[in-house]
This record gives structure tokens, sequence and C-alpha cells, in this order.
């Protein structure tokens, strides 16, 4: 087959180790950087130039990699490559819910456990905030937030009022959510593919830091979830519409609670914390949804 990994850094591991895995089990892998493609919308030859004018033409599937900052022109392009009829790994749709925190935790609510979450426009409405999860300490994240960046945790209430009126100010759009005292510094990533939990690692703040991203220096051991757990991220990837999700969640007294869904998870801390090859898992399930696209309908 032919494969493109849709994204902007050639040299990061999890997009490496994608390529990898697929030359491995002999496609054809490109590489195709977000920011050198252009389009030509016309109805009925939508097309994707790249670089100097080459027209890409039609890829039997493409693993997008979209990193927050270009969701808008991403999933754009993205829409194209639908529209010649490539099979997206994820689509542009879940791809744009994933990136909106706000959005995601709407639509986790009516099936998925969360932690009580608060959301407000208006400084006025700052203390009514804070009370409404539960009071001080309370988690403040911004929703353009990637990889632990922009989470805040206020430990009493007047911090946090001073956190979320300081981004108020910026006109930050910020979501407040109950802090779980019991998980503290502990989260679990489940990986999911193509509805299935493959892989599980639970991650552990640095010192001193309550935020368990590995990015922040946490680190990432294997573990065993339980069936509840399974269900709950297989649930949180269904809700959002995404195929290869990383589902994050935290162990709480009342149960586990999801925190995140990403549509671009990193291989390299779960790969190497369980040892499984996620991105050959990742291709095969492409192999698999392809196989049934060639079947004939009844």
């Amino acid at each position: 087959m032919k494969i493109a990994v849709l994204a902007s850094n050639p040299d990061l591991y999890s997009n490496k180790r994608i390529m990898e895995a697929g030359e491995k089990r002999g496609h054809e892998m490109h590489f195709i950087n977000i920011s050198h493609c252009y389009m030509d919308i016309t109805a009925r030859k939508p097309e994707i130039l790249y670089r100097g004018g080459e027209v890409l033409k039609k890829f039997d599937a493409v693993i997008p990699r979209v990193r927050p900052a270009l969701t808008f022109y991403g999933t754009a392009v993205l829409r194209q490559f639908e529209m010649q009829g490539s099979y997206c790994l994820n689509g542009p749709v879940s791809i744009t819910r994933a990136q909106d925190k706000l959005r995601t935790m709407q639509l986790l609510c009516e099936n998925v456990d969360i932690p009580r979450t608060g959301f407000a426009h208006s400084p006025l409405d700052t203390k009514n905030l804070i009370k409404s999860v539960g009071g001080a300490p309370v988690v403040i994240k911004l929703l353009e937030g990637t990889q632990g960046k922009g989470v805040v945790l206020a430990e009493t209430e007047k911090a946090a009022e001073s956190v979320i009126n300081a981004f108020k100010s910026l006109k930050a759009n910020i979501l407040v959510q109950e802090f779980i005292k019991e998980s503290a510094g502990v989260d679990l990533r489940c990986f999911v593919v193509g509805g299935k939990v493959v892989a599980s690692m639970e991650r552990r703040a640095a010192k001193g830091e309550f935020r368990a991203n590995i990015h922040l220096g946490g680190t990432g051991h294997k573990v065993k979830i339980t069936p509840q757990e399974r269900k709950l991220a297989v649930a949180a990837a269904k809700v959002v519409g995404l195929r290869v999700s990383g589902v994050d969640m935290i162990r709480a007294k009342d149960g586990p609670k999801v925190l995140e869904v990403n549509s671009s998870p990193g291989l390299e801390g779960v790969e190497h914390a369980t040892g499984k090859d996620i991105a050959s898992l990742m291709i095969e399930h492409i192999e698999s949804q392809i196989e049934k696209r060639k079947k004939p309908t009844k």
C-alpha cells in the first residue's frame, strides 16, 4: 500500500517509528509536511499540491499527526485526502474535537466519568466557578495547552481566583477541574487502536510536580489496568470518534475518571514502558480496514 504520514517533523520518534513500521511491513511510506501542502479545492477534481507544485497522487491511507497549532490547516488538508478517497486513520472531525478540550469534556460527560469541570467567560463568575467544582484546590487548564503545559494547580481559593483572573485578562479560554488528591502525580495512559486498548502505562510525576507528563520529567511504567478502566478508555475514544488515541485517566476513590483524549499520542514513552510495537499495530489496523474496503458489499 501507499501510505502517507501527515505531520510536521520527520525526526520525531513517533513519526520515524511509524515510517519504519510501515516499510518493514512492505508498504510504500511517504512523509508529508502539513505546512508544505496547498490545495486546489475544485469540486470535481480535488488536488493536493506539495512544495514546488508536485501533485500528490492518491494514497491508500493517511496517518495524521496534527499538532494543536496546525489543527485548522492540518484538518483541511486531511479533508482533501478524504475527498480523494484515502482512508484516514483519524478523521478531521474527530481530530478537531480532541484538540478542543472543552468540546471533548462536553462529549464525554454524557457517557464517561470525568472530574467535575467548570467553564465560564467573565471574571465576575470566578468564585462561583471554583465552588461549582467543589472548591480549592482546583486544577486550571488552558484549552490550547498540550503535554501538560498550561496546567496549574491552585491550592487555595485566593490562588485559584488570581490564576483564573490572570488567564481571563489575557482572553485565554480555560477549564477549571476538581483536584483528585489521591491521584496527585500519577495517571494512566491507555493507547487505543481500533476499539481495543493495546498498551497501558502508569505515569509518575517528577519530584515536586503534580503533572505526570513524560515531557515534564515524568516516568512511565507498564501497568495492568482493570476491566473498568479498559472499558472506559475504549468508550472515551469512541465518543470522540478516534480510531487511534491516547486516553489519559486517573484513579479516584469512586472509580477511574478520564482527563483527556489525545488524537496524536506519542509512542516513545508507551513503547519503552511496555515493550510493545505500537507503530506496527497501527499499520496492522490500517491493513485490516483497507482489506474490508476491498471486499464487495452484499
